[in-house]
């Protein structure tokens, strides 16, 4: 059963493990395994790599902000896979007894992540591989997942359309925004929990979501979107005015012009965290985990915080001060945040996603 975490930046002015290492004269003593000394600045690499995450924008991103400087300007090869979690997972699943499989590392949200590691698909973290995971924050390794990108699931809306903002998920059922509220089929599962808390729910029982979300079908009929970037555009022309979606993601909305305001449900937000897994066929495990570590460096999320609006899970990022504030929840949110139940989550949902396609998305 997943244990609550609570989600924090460091502006900690921490020496780089670069330096560290330097100042003790490392050079002629293997403190760390072969292969994995030095930073990630001067490391050079060669061979290929297969990587598997959602597509779109983000993916985008991830290239820009980390994939390209950071490995493939320095020789590695990197190859991409790129569908829906549930059509992933399925893959990484079919592939656990094989010989050799076809990705080597796959972005999943934590539960993913869980679900992948309860069938036996998953290789089991050696993380004295990954030495910038030791700047990693408290509460987030796990022996399966090392965490990438943090946020959580908010209301979104238009303040030119909406004049006074949402206080509760209870708002996306408004009859006045009938036509005008807008989902996304990517984060689905969000969606249970966050009904479920308007009906007696709780983050180990949605059971009262499913009559939460026929009654919001009723009421406003919402637009069900493949994924973000449809979703934003949608709040881009005036096509919708409301939705809920990471707290991140308004952020960077509002950073290309998009009307958008995020508001925190009086509920909690729905925690989100993202990261990275290697499925136990990888054909290519010494470059995943230069990947690994490659990814948890300060100048990766940088780029990262500065692209996407997500927080990052290291203690020495240094993000500037703004920008740190913009991507964290308030100490009074954080309190407030829901973080899933990992065993329930990966019980139900495949359950929940059959369901969600026949009587939500249809």
């Amino acid at each position: 059963m997943k244990k609550n975490l609570t989600f924090q930046n460091s502006s900690s002015t921490l020496l780089s493990r670069r330096r560290v290492l330097q100042g003790m004269g490392v050079a002629g003593g293997a403190l760390l395994a072969p292969g994995f000394l030095g930073s990630a600045a001067a490391q050079q690499y060669s061979g290929e790599l297969v990587v598997s995450n959602w597509g779109g924008d983000w993916n985008a991103n991830v290239v820009r902000a980390f994939e390209e400087p950071e490995l493939e300007a320095k020789g590695m090869v990197i190859k991409r896979d790129l569908a829906s979690a549930p059509a992933r997972k399925t893959k990484i699943i079919a592939e656990r007894n094989l010989p050799r499989g076809t990705i080597d590392v796959a972005q999943f949200t934590d539960a993913d992540a869980y679900e992948l590691n309860l069938q036996g698909a998953l290789e089991e973290i050696d993380y004295s591989k990954i030495p910038n995971a030791t700047h990693l924050l408290p509460n987030m390794k796990t022996p399966y997942f090392v965490p990438f990108n943090i946020s959580g699931m908010v209301i979104i809306y238009n303040p030119e359309k909406i004049k006074t903002p949402p206080t509760s998920y209870a708002d996306l059922l408004n009859p006045e925004y009938a036509g005008k509220v807008g989902l996304i089929d990517q984060i689905y599962f969000n969606y249970f929990f966050a009904f479920a808390l308007l009906n007696g729910g709780s983050m180990s029982d949605v059971t009262p979501a499913f009559e939460k979300l026929k009654e919001l079908k009723k009421a406003v009929q919402p637009r069900i979107y493949p994924s973000h970037q449809q979703a934003a555009a949608a709040l881009q022309s005036g096509e919708i005015w409301i939705t809920a979606n990471y707290k991140a993601r308004a952020a960077q909305w509002k950073k290309e012009g998009i009307k958008v305001e995020p508001a925190y449900p009086k509920e909690g937000a729905i925690a989100f965290k993202g990261g990275v897994v290697v499925p136990k066929r990888a054909r290519n495990k010494d470059n995943a985990y230069h990947y690994l570590n490659a990814m948890l460096t300060p100048p990766v999320a940088l780029r990262l915080a500065e692209y996407t609006f997500y927080q990052v899970p290291i203690d020495n990022a240094n993000l500037p001060p703004a920008l740190a504030a913009e991507v964290a929840f308030t100490p009074e949110e954080q309190k407030l945040l829901r973080h899933f139940d990992l065993e329930y989550t990966a019980k139900n949902q495949a359950a929940w996603l059959e369901w969600w396609n026949k009587e939500i998305k249809v």
